[in-house]
């Protein structure tokens, strides 16, 4: 009896021992599964950020590509045998000098303008000028006494 007691105890053990075994496995699985999960959905929403950037790209160089070629249009409008050509088209002409009619006022002065921005040229250099009393005599005496004030305030 004692032995039959005996192999029972061990069969147990064994058992609980495989038990054991075999709920960690399932256990370590289950976690592997879960970061596996987690691993794989941050790979897709990288991969899908990844494609949104690439797309926004490419958009902003063919936007890029459509300003330029707007650009080098525009150009090409405003050269100056374009834009003779086109005021032909409309009904103008070169003028001539019969085609100039020049008016004469009284006490207007042309140059009116230029004086005037002279004189306020004179004056604001006048007062942004600064008034310069200063010699080098005064300037050193003042540094020997801020340096004799430096030394007496050490000893004090």
């Amino acid at each position: 009896m004692s032995q039959t007691w005996f192999q029972h105890t061990f069969s147990r053990k064994r058992f609980r021992t495989r038990n054991q075994a075999t709920a960690l496995a399932i256990l370590g699985v289950a976690v592997l599964l879960i970061l596996g999960s987690l691993y794989l959905s941050q790979v897709a929403s990288f991969a899908i950020t990844n494609r949104e950037i690439e797309d926004l790209i490419s958009r902003r160089d063919q936007l890029k590509r459509q300003n330029e070629q707007l650009i080098g249009e525009i150009a090409s409008f405003r050269t100056v045998p374009r834009l003779y050509a086109r005021a032909v088209e409309i009904g103008f002409r070169p003028a001539t000098n019969s085609d100039i009619n020049y008016l004469l006022i009284e006490g207007y002065n042309p140059q009116r303008a230029n004086a005037q921005l002279e004189a306020r040229a004179g004056r604001q250099l006048e007062a942004a000028a600064p008034v310069y009393e200063e010699t080098f005599s005064g300037w050193l005496e003042r540094q020997f006494t801020l340096l004799r004030d430096q030394f007496e305030s050490f000893g004090s």
